[in-house]
């Protein structure tokens, strides 16, 4: 299967996209890297770069979307959450703009870049922001498909990739759909839900694939849109198989976990036991090496899923 960043999904989608939709693109002296540039090298006229003053750019987003106009902006996630938040907060969540924030190089995939560039943070941060809607890709054709959900979506979108190249999944999904707001099934099973969001959900299926060798039905639930959350399906997915794992490559405090554990505490209390970073800052080293040490493997969510059967009452 092949396997693309999110963010190389990201920049063609928006090349792709803006033939069909009239947006401008804004970035923060990194438009190599979050491959804003393949849209600046076809619509040069619509492209802005901002140098690195994260927190001006989203100023000047906050006033081309008051002009009516959609506005993407673009930086790491570090920056364009953690640097920025103020400026996200105030100039563009508080009178709910139509700004699309594209945060690359998200979580400990970021590799050898180390502590300062890996932001497992973010999304606990957007989280915060009222009316601020959170997108988290699978792969890069979900990052395509997102793109243009958040261009026909009316209010600010916080949209997260990737650095490290995942499997093009759902590419390979004849029926797949994306929908704002509505999580996937991948795969169905009656002993344990493990639902996954952004990069782990590929490891999600593996996880099941391992779980199945040893008689265990695992059903994978792709949460791509963190908030809204799928309280929904969630719920159904809990009352079927009454224990809950949750994966992603962030926190496990604010993070996509804590929002499923609010979530199921109210609708339908079952075990819920998270995979990702645990309280601790990332640190320089090669992916998949950062990926054992942080407990982020197939492995990991495997072994999750089994302690959260055996606290099934």
């Amino acid at each position: 299967m092949e396997k693309i960043a999110t963010r190389e999904g990201y920049g063609k989608a928006l090349a792709e996209l803006g033939e069909k939709y009239d947006f401008v693109v804004m970035d923060a002296d990194l438009a190599a890297a979050t491959k804003t540039g393949v849209f600046k090298k076809k619509f040069p006229e619509r492209f802005f770069d901002c140098g690195i003053a994260e927190g001006n750019m989203m100023g000047v987003a906050a006033g081309i979307a008051a002009t009516g106009k959609i506005p993407f902006v673009s930086s790491f996630a570090m920056f364009a959450a953690g640097r920025a938040y103020e400026q996200v907060r105030n100039i563009i969540g508080y009178p709910h703009l139509n700004v699309k924030i594209g945060a690359t190089h998200a979580g400990i995939t970021v590799g050898e870049d180390g502590a300062t560039h890996q932001c497992n943070e973010d999304i606990a941060l957007m989280r915060t922001i009222p009316g601020m809607t959170i997108i988290n890709p699978a792969d890069a054709n979900e990052a395509k498909a997102a793109v243009e959900a958040a261009i026909n979506f009316e209010g600010p979108v916080y949209l997260r990739f990737g650095r490290f190249a995942v499997p093009n999944m759902t590419a390979e999904m004849p029926d797949y759909k994306f929908e704002l707001g509505k999580g996937v099934v991948y795969k169905e099973g009656k002993d344990v839900t493990i639902t996954a969001t952004g990069f782990m959900v590929h490891l999600a299926l593996e996880a099941a694939e391992m779980l199945e060798k040893e008689g265990i039905s695992a059903k994978v639930v792709n949460i791509h849109t963190i908030k809204p959350l799928d309280t929904e399906l969630l719920t159904k997915c809990a009352q079927e198989t009454g224990a809950v794992v949750t994966a992603e490559e962030h926190s496990v405090i604010g993070g996509f976990g804590a929002a499923v554990c609010e979530a199921l505490c109210e609708s339908c209390p079952v075990p819920v036991v998270r995979v990702g970073v645990n309280d601790s800052y990332g640190r320089s080293g090669k992916v998949p090496e950062l990926l054992e040490i942080y407990g982020l493997t197939a492995q990991n969510i495997a072994d999750s899923a089994k302690r959260a059967i055996s606290m099934k009452k």
